[in-house]
């Protein structure tokens, strides 16, 4: 199997290093690595020279591009146009991966070739300490578009998919600022199984003041989104009745939280939300 990994970053150069000795580890080595730079003005473009291929007993060169700030998906998208093998790695700059990661992902598809996509386990790590993954992120593997639904359950980081799968379904929704993820994974697991290596193989760092996920509040805003173009596919009456439940639960949840801080715009928005998927 050729795996391309591909890194966005933006403003990453001291934990890119990080990140890219982890694939530099990897028992089963990739055949590309491409660092998608989506517009820093840090040191990150001198990266290449830090990692020399001489210097690695490594058979992959590591390709580094630039674009303005356009955002994850956009630095995602742009590396999978640019990658040459069938399978895709994604791995976020600040996060890094077990040496054993690829290697098993790789014996998981030889053995269930029917399967294009799968994910590990992870670990968080925040302050330098392990902390324990609250019970909604939950890993599951095989028919999982319902445990799909609530929260995503799946990080990018931990991601093997073959090519064609995001040819079926579309590349990441440059649209959404946050929930970006999410929202493929939804796409994905619609009509597709996806496999889950349980073991803990993926090294999620967090807690950073510039990361996506503290830098919005209200996350639904987002999911909700995602879940509403769902609702424009191709759809099973299950699959419709679980979208639009978990429609109502999260504009519920957003309506308590305008009501709380007087956000008198909202509260009308997503009163009109709950009365037309309540009918």
């Amino acid at each position: 199997m050729n795996i391309s990994v591909v890194i966005p970053t933006y403003n990453r150069y001291e934990v890119l290093q990080r990140a890219l000795k982890s694939v530099y580890s990897q028992i089963y080595s990739p055949k590309e690595v491409i660092i998608i730079d989506d517009g820093s003005i840090d040191e990150t473009s001198q990266i290449q020279k830090l990692f020399p291929q001489k210097a690695f007993r490594s058979s992959f060169r590591v390709t580094y591009y630039y674009q303005e700030n356009s955002g994850v998906s956009s630095a995602r998208n742009l590396g999978i146009k640019k990658s040459k093998c069938e399978w895709i790695a994604f791995l976020d700059s600040d996060d890094e991966w077990h040496g054993d990661k690829l290697k098993f992902q790789v014996d998981f598809h030889k053995k269930s070739p029917d399967i294009k996509m799968s994910y590990t386990n992870e670990i968080w790590i925040r302050d330098g300490n392990e902390v324990k993954l609250p019970k909604k992120y939950q890993k599951y593997g095989g028919d999982i578009f319902a445990e799909c639904l609530s929260h995503c359950i799946i990080a990018p980081s931990a991601t093997l998919i073959h090519k064609s799968l995001l040819e079926n379904i579309g590349l990441f929704d440059e649209s959404l600022e946050v929930c970006e993820d999410y929202d493929m994974w939804l796409r994905v697991a619609l009509e597709n199984k996806i496999g889950l290596i349980d073991k803990k193989l993926t090294f999620k760092y967090g807690g950073d003041k510039d990361q996506l996920s503290m830098k919005y509040w209200g996350m639904d805003r987002f999911r909700v989104q995602a879940l509403e173009k769902l609702l424009k596919l191709e759809l099973t009456q299950e699959q419709k009745d679980l979208v639009t439940k978990n429609l109502l639960d999260k504009y519920t949840l957003l309506l308590k939280g305008a009501v709380k801080y007087d956000r008198m715009l909202d509260i009308e928005a997503y009163k009109i939300k709950i009365k037309r998927y309540e009918n």
